[in-house]
């Protein structure tokens, strides 16, 4: 058997190595052979065709005023009549989207067409707009070849704490970019002349964020990395970093933006080349998907290499520890810290990144790799960590939380905003089509009497999906979030406070606190085809644009709390020391594992003995932590015994096939469930 891959986590600083070209890089040629220098072979030909931004910000193409109109027009029908989080929005950001746009639609009819402004004009008038309602779901997204591009900086910066006072670090430097004295550790103190606390404040203004945590950690984050898919490019070809080395000196680089064309995102947006299950599923911020993409290619180029060979269908290598995934979208591995040894696992995101695999096929290799995992790894405690993570397929995130627990899982619910189109969609999409939404429609129907500006609530996730599997972990489960976990990734974290799997360990004080189901424009035209009063249009010179269409509530102790705005507070703090930055997280994992090591073991594993003999099953039972067992065949209780832990074999009377659920008990509570299905 392959043994699993180990970190060792020392409580101590190690020291920073210097940053230079690697050997056995392949040099670049082109514009940015001058700034990267040398590229790993793995992501060569993405980094050889990055360009200097002003090359990009000088394509202007045209927009006439009609096709203006379109695209106001359309803005408003998804602003005034589907988006479901308008009045909270107006109400906490004092904005008025629509009214703007109207606005916007008078002074465009007012003006002579050789007297429009530039496109760009125009774009970033919509972008501000979409921006003002701190939204990463409802997005007015840029035409090609926008949508692909990340403009970016050849290094990282990140923010600790130390002393109580914030800082700004640079954490990864592109490899072959070489500058001395800037390197990885040092601290940067100005950002174009201006203080760079102050810079992350005025940038995390132009980028739409839920909460002060969300929009900070955008700020930073885009300090250097830029998607130009719904923003535009910066305003300036290069920016001044003064910086301050170890030695108390400071010094000033002047760093030309270049922009990367190898992001694609355009599966997650384009609603005919998606199951409708999971068009009409989806909960992820765009945005962050291609920073995260863009920063994979820069500062993890082997993970680039290793996710395009899991999304190629290569098997593992033999000698490939069985802790090692199989799945491009995670991580795992088995760490050695001060407090024990600990399983820890990253999901990067909840969307497939295997190119155009079906939902199903996604849904089903997702979830049972995560399954697989889970029981490699050391019972005595999990690290699960969602840091980054954009969100994706709502049903994938709702179905893991049955994994880690032994209690039932109830799905958030879903309202829409009640509105005539919303209700003529619900009526047109009933229990035959393969999305139902006639479980909304007949409260939206109602809302006429009694006013309501919600629907009901109802899951999108079946309580049947939710459910199936049961647990597979039984230890005990830490998970880390920080400000940029969204959509999914909140909705996920919701439900795993909900249903109190675990501590909730917070980098932030807060998630992204994305609440919501995402639809695209091209998914309502789609969903209303054949409608006679249909008002989506297609939309002029490649520009998209989604909104959020059912808001998510939460369950357990916070039920009927949106998560929009809101988010999840964690239950324990953490902000990111120096040492974090510079040594692969330590101080967070230590932190993590210590809170592990606090909480009670649980273990119920079960194996079948021999075969069935006379309609009796024997099955050997190993415990720990629980003082009663409760057996029930296809949910029908057969038995309650009192237990004392360790292995006993027990007889149990049925004829396989069967379905059988083990449930165990510590002082009344359960704490730990296993479920088997017994074969002839």
């Amino acid at each position: 058997m392959a043994t699993a891959r180990r970190r060792t986590l020392a409580p101590t600083v190690r020291p920073v190595e210097g940053i230079g070209a690697s050997p056995g890089l392949v040099p670049l040629h082109g514009p940015a052979a001058a700034v990267l220098g040398a590229a790993h072979p793995g992501v060569r030909s993405q980094l050889a065709a990055a360009r200097p931004l002003r090359e990009v910000r000088d394509a202007d193409a045209p927009l006439s005023a009609a096709d203006r109109l379109v695209l106001v027009d359309q803005a408003l029908v998804l602003l005034e009549l589907n988006y479901v989080h308008r009045p909270l929005k107006e109400a906490m950001h004092a904005v008025r989207p629509v009214q703007r746009l109207k606005l916007l639609r008078q002074r465009i009819e007012a003006t002579p067409e050789d007297a429009q402004e530039p496109a760009w004009g125009f774009h970033q008038e919509m972008l501000d707009i979409f921006t003002s309602v701190r939204d990463l779901h409802t997005n007015y997204i840029l035409p090609d070849p926008f949508q692909r591009m990340t403009a970016f900086l050849p290094f990282l910066v990140e923010t600790y704490v130390e002393g109580g006072e914030r800082r700004y670090l640079v954490s990864h430097v592109v490899g072959g970019f070489d500058r001395p004295p800037f390197a990885q550790g040092v601290r940067i103190v100005a950002w174009n002349g201006v203080p760079v606390e102050r810079a992350v404040e005025l940038n995390a203004e132009r980028f739409a964020g839920s909460n002060p945590e969300a929009r900070r950690a955008r700020g930073i984050e885009r300090l250097t990395v830029r998607p130009l898919i719904t923003s535009m490019p910066p305003d300036e070809d290069w920016v001044i970093v003064t910086y301050e080395t170890g030695d108390g000196q400071t010094h000033e680089l002047r760093v030309d933006w270049l922009v990367l064309d190898a992001v694609e995102v355009a599966e997650l947006l384009d609603a005919s080349r998606l199951a409708l299950e999971m068009a009409s599923g989806l909960g992820i911020d765009v945005d962050a998907e291609a920073a995260g993409q863009a920063k994979k290619i820069l500062y993890a180029p082997r993970a680039v290499v290793a996710e395009a060979r899991m999304a190629a269908g290569e098997p593992a290598a033999e000698d490939a520890p069985a802790s090692e995934s199989r799945r491009p979208e995670m991580t795992a591995e088995i760490l050695d810290t001060p407090s024990g040894r600990f399983g820890y696992l990253r999901i990067w995101t909840f969307a497939s990144r295997i190119p155009d695999e079906p939902f199903e096929d996604f849904l089903d290799g997702f979830v049972g790799e995560v399954a697989r995992l889970l029981e490699v790894l050391p019972d005595d405690g999990l690290i699960l960590d969602v840091r980054g993570n954009g969100g994706g397929v709502i049903l994938a995130g709702e179905m893991l939380l049955q994994l880690m627990t032994p209690r039932r899982i109830e799905p958030e619910r879903l309202q829409f905003i009640n509105s005539p189109l919303n209700l003529e969609i619900a009526k047109r999409w009933g229990p035959a089509s393969g999305l139902d939404l006639s479980p909304w429609a007949p409260s939206i129907a109602q809302s006429v009497q009694t006013g309501a500006v919600w629907s009901r609530a109802f899951p999108l996730t079946p309580d049947d999906a939710a459910n199936a599997i049961g647990q597979r972990y039984c230890g005990p489960v830490v998970l880390i979030t920080d400000a940029r976990c969204y959509s999914t990734t909140d909705i996920f974290a919701a439900g795993f406070q909900d249903h109190d799997i675990g501590p909730v360990l917070g980098v932030d004080r807060n998630t992204g606190a994305g609440g919501a189901n995402v639809w695209g424009h091209d998914l309502l035209s789609l969903l209303m085809e054949g409608a006679t009063a249909n008002p989506y249009r297609a939309l002029p010179r490649g520009v998209r644009m989604r909104v959020a269409m059912r808001r998510n509530l939460r369950v357990g102790p916070l039920s009927g709390t949106p998560l929009e705005d809101l988010g999840v507070v964690p239950d324990v703090d953490h902000p990111l020391t120096r040492n974090d930055l510079l040594n692969g997280n330590v101080d967070l994992f230590n932190h993590a594992a210590a809170l592990l090591a606090s909480q009670p073991r649980r273990r119920l594993v079960a194996e079948r003995v021999g075969g069935a003999a006379g309609g009796v099953v024997r099955l050997r039972i190993t415990t720990a932590g629980i003082d009663r067992l409760d057996v029930a065949v296809r949910d029908r209780p057969q038995g309650s015994l009192d237990w004392a832990d360790g292995t006993t074999e027990i007889e149990i009377d049925l004829a396989p096939p069967a379905d059988l659920l083990l449930r165990g008990y510590a002082s009344g509570t359960l704490v730990v469930a296993r479920r088997l299905a017994l074969e002839s």
